[in-house]
């Protein structure tokens, strides 16, 4: 379990970092839309080479294509629209504002997700704690954003 901790520590590390790549090579191509499509290309080479590495790469059969709820084929879409939002909101708000952002509004999002078993989560009730936890990390980037 603990390498699950570190993976996500990693992701958080590479959240923090990603916006500021993508936003200077957008800023230095002068072409935004052509930067995130670069980016995208780039995390599907790594995914394509990586899964032929480790002989994770498969082709899904017809019915395991059919059983995918259709809510499912639409995360590439909040994929593109993490990207853009790097490479327009980010250099003009900053790192620390723009990250604490997009993790506030996700563990706010997130806690309606768990509450209702939405997309795939198991159910895990808004608790008061939990709801207040969120609550506090909007005040933090409120902090943040401001001063």
């Amino acid at each position: 379990m603990w390498t699950l901790y570190a993976l996500a520590i990693a992701a958080g590390i590479s959240n923090a970092i990603q916006p500021g790549q993508n936003a200077t090579l957008s800023k230095s191509l002068g072409m935004p839309i052509t930067a995130g499509l670069i980016t995208l290309i780039i995390s599907a080479t790594v995914l394509l080479v990586g899964g032929l590495a480790v002989g994770k790469l498969q082709i899904p059969s017809g019915p395991q294509l059919a059983q995918v709820p259709w809510w499912a084929w639409f995360g590439g879409l909040f994929s593109v629209l993490l990207i853009l939002t790097q490479l327009y909101a980010s250099p003009a708000i900053g790192a620390a504002t723009f990250l604490g952002i997009i993790v506030t509004v996700g563990v706010a999002t997130s806690l309606v997700l768990d509450h209702f078993g939405w997309v795939g989560f198991e159910v895990h009730h808004a608790s008061v704690w939990r709801v207040l936890g969120a609550g506090l990390m909007v005040i933090g980037v409120a902090l943040v954003a401001l001063f």
